[in-house]
């Protein structure tokens, strides 16, 4: 594959713009050291005519949150028969939709938080369930629009149901799973290592805690019980393999571990995982024995259409 022309999509117009060309920049340089041709796209609602016009073998998305990991870029790609990377345009659009995802992760038996899905007008001075709780947007990444409500609270948080809210209409209202956070991803069939999340000086593993150097300690492997950690692991190659993703994928658990196994929720799923500097798959891949380039390189050879 070297020598082969690399187009990586980067940047785009959702409120991951920022993330996407941090991993845009630090995957281009990387292929570029491994010998692809690459060129770096910007993405606007032009990408299709650009990518028409460029012409290259194959397409690593970099592209985060809306548009480009939500099936609609999947979809261009699949129109204009450009194999690409991650996953295809169900699966994209599936896992994107965080209480869909829920619903075929619980009907593979997955564990999952008890949650409901509501409007955001719908907010008013009851608490849609008891708290503790977290209200998420229902198509967002980063933790972008994330609200914790602790138990004392006396009302629903008002910023959900204001002006200032940009996040879409639909939230997903999950119960609170107190204990630790642990990630784990998956390079096609084989489930890597598990990490534990400790942000620092933060509440919970937010934007700053996710992007900002020093915001979190990622501990790998994590240190908890090998039937736990060898549960997560199984966990996240099934929500892989039940939502129909290819490439890379990362699921995020919560585990409460005064439960033992039964402490382990599974949460979410993301099917493009940041390739920030302090992004977890890269460091799990590399845990696995693979430099970040040859974990790119795997993935440009394992790009295709119809996924």
């Amino acid at each position: 594959m070297s020598g082969k022309h690399v187009a990586v999509l980067l940047g785009g117009f959702s409120s991951e713009r920022p993330v996407s060309l941090s991993s845009g920049k630090a995957c281009a340089d990387a292929l570029e050291a491994e010998g692809f041709r690459v060129t770096r796209v910007d993405v606007d609602r032009d990408v299709s005519s650009q990518l028409a016009v460029l012409k290259p073998d194959v397409v690593f998305n970099a592209l985060h949150g809306p548009f480009g990991e939500d099936g609609t870029i999947q979809g261009v790609l699949e129109y204009l028969q450009i194999p690409y990377t991650h996953s295809g345009v169900l699966a994209s659009a599936l896992a994107m939709d965080k209480s869909r995802a829920k619903l075929v992760a619980a009907a593979a038996g997955i564990p999952v938080a008890e949650s409901i899905v509501m409007s955001r007008f719908s907010f008013t001075s009851e608490h849609p369930m008891k708290p503790p709780y977290v209200v998420k947007p229902v198509r967002e990444g980063s933790s972008f629009g994330v609200v914790i409500v602790q138990e004392d609270q006396s009302h629903p948080p008002q910023i959900v149901s204001s002006p200032e809210w940009l996040y879409g209409d639909e939230v997903i209202v999950e119960r609170y799973i107190p204990g630790r956070e642990l990630t784990c991803a998956v390079m096609g069939d084989v489930a890597l290592g598990v990490i534990e999340i400790v942000p620092l000086d933060h509440s919970f593993y937010d934007y700053d805690a996710k992007y900002v150097k020093g915001g979190s300690r990622h501990d790998l492997p994590a240190k908890i019980s090998p039937n736990i950690y060898q549960k997560i692991q199984t966990i996240a190659l099934r929500a892989h393999q039940a939502i129909g993703c290819r490439g890379v994928s990362r699921s995020d658990f919560r585990f409460d571990d005064r439960l033992s196994e039964d402490g382990v929720i599974w949460l979410e799923i993301n099917t493009q995982p940041g390739m920030t500097p302090t992004s977890l798959a890269p460091e799990m891949a590399a845990h696995a024995g693979y430099s970040f380039g040859e974990f790119l390189r795997w993935m440009v050879e394992d790009a295709s259409c119809s996924r």
